[in-house]
């Protein structure tokens, strides 16, 4: 339920294929990983509290997060290098950038929802909490295939403006919400 819930209409998946563009795989993965079990845990712990935030302070966190990182890419000297990218080779920059992208943005979205709902109807935190970090996990997975595939076809200067346009747009969602 919370993977179907996910993969309709969410933001995230986009953001994770930006994301594969510009860091090496496993880093990355484990730093996602880490940010979906937290916010799963989260939600299945404070369920009704996230159910109730006001969807305006949901949708503020979502914009800032999303114009910052559109600012981040714009103003980030561009590397000199070739074209044939090669991802960045710190591990903790890439671990640490792709848990704070997903940490921080998108509070109270239908996945951490359908969390609460479960989590309130069945009385089995540890199952849902398991089974809904592994719906995100899938999620992530199939959103880096995309982001490898976007990498190997797509140079990267082409890439980054993608991704600032991307984040700008996902930015001014958050704020129509807000409204």
């Amino acid at each position: 339920m919370v993977f179907v819930a996910e993969l309709i209409g969410d933001k995230l998946l986009y953001t994770i294929s930006v994301l594969t563009t510009r860091y090496r795989p496993l880093p990355m993965f484990c730093g996602m990983v880490v940010a979906f079990m937290a916010k799963m845990l989260a939600a299945v712990l404070l369920g009704q509290v996230i159910s109730e935030l006001p969807v305006g302070l949901v949708a503020t966190m979502s914009a800032v997060t999303f114009f910052i990182i559109a600012f981040v890419l714009w103003f980030k000297e561009p590397d000199r290098e070739p074209l044939n990218f090669k991802p960045s080779p710190y591990w903790s920059t890439a671990a640490l950038t792709s848990f704070s992208v997903i940490f921080f943005s998108e509070w109270g979205d239908v996945g951490q929802i359908t969390v609460v709902t479960l989590t309130a109807r069945y009385q089995t935190p540890l199952i849902i909490w398991v089974g809904a970090t592994l719906a995100m996990i899938t999620k992530a997975l199939l959103a880096m295939t995309l982001g490898f595939g976007l990498r190997k076809w797509v140079p990267k200067k082409i890439l980054r403006y993608c991704a600032v346009v991307v984040c700008l747009v996902m930015g001014i969602l958050s704020v129509l919400k807000i409204s």
